[in-house]
């Protein structure tokens, strides 16, 4: 990763103004993450801007030439990432995916904030563990719809991939119910 500067609110919104004046097909681009937690004021910055998307196979390659391009001149971080590159994917988290805008031909959405929780308990970090209660707190999310889709992805993660360790992804969550519960006391 190179020393740009971290990104903040306004920045992902010059890029997204940015993406969607340059890249003139339509198209469908999903905040992840940290990114997600920065645009929606939880953060105050993030290393990069995190995302997916969504776009005709012909214009697949006009697409990373337009954000390849946004990143040198704008000096950020992009990397292309999903929640789903970390947990096996809940039923309906398209339908779960939060529209932020339009941007030129692009729809802008949050990715599934359940995925993004349930991909940063995974992965487990302080900052993480923060962010997932920040979007308790806030009513993004719930307590009970984040269990069960836990408990659903859960026999997944286990048969998904050797790199994953259900019961320390289980230990994980079982610690961020209860800093969840000693909270809201």
């Amino acid at each position: 990763m190179s020393a740009r500067p971290p990104v903040d609110r306004e920045r992902i919104a010059y890029f997204l103004k940015q993406l969607g004046e340059r890249f003139r097909h339509p198209g469908r681009v999903y905040l992840v993450g940290g990114t997600t937690m920065v645009f929606e004021g939880f953060r105050r910055q993030s290393l990069d801007i995190d995302l997916t998307f969504e776009v005709q196979p012909q214009d697949h390659a006009a697409f990373i030439q337009t954000v390849r391009v946004l990143k040198d001149e704008l000096s950020i971080n992009v990397e292309q990432v999903s929640p789903g590159d970390f947990i096996p994917l809940p039923s309906g988290y398209w339908e779960r995916s939060r529209f932020i805008g339009r941007y030129g031909q692009l729809d802008v959405f949050h990715f599934d904030l359940y995925c993004t929780a349930l991909s940063k308990i995974e992965r487990g970090t302080a900052e993480d563990f923060s962010d997932v209660l920040s979007l308790l707190r806030d009513g993004q999310i719930e307590m009970d719809a984040l269990e069960t889709y836990f408990a659903e992805i859960l026999p997944r993660f286990a048969t998904a991939s050797l790199k994953r360790d259900p019961d320390e992804f289980q230990k994980k969550f079982v610690a961020l119910k209860q800093m969840w519960r000693s909270e809201s006391r």
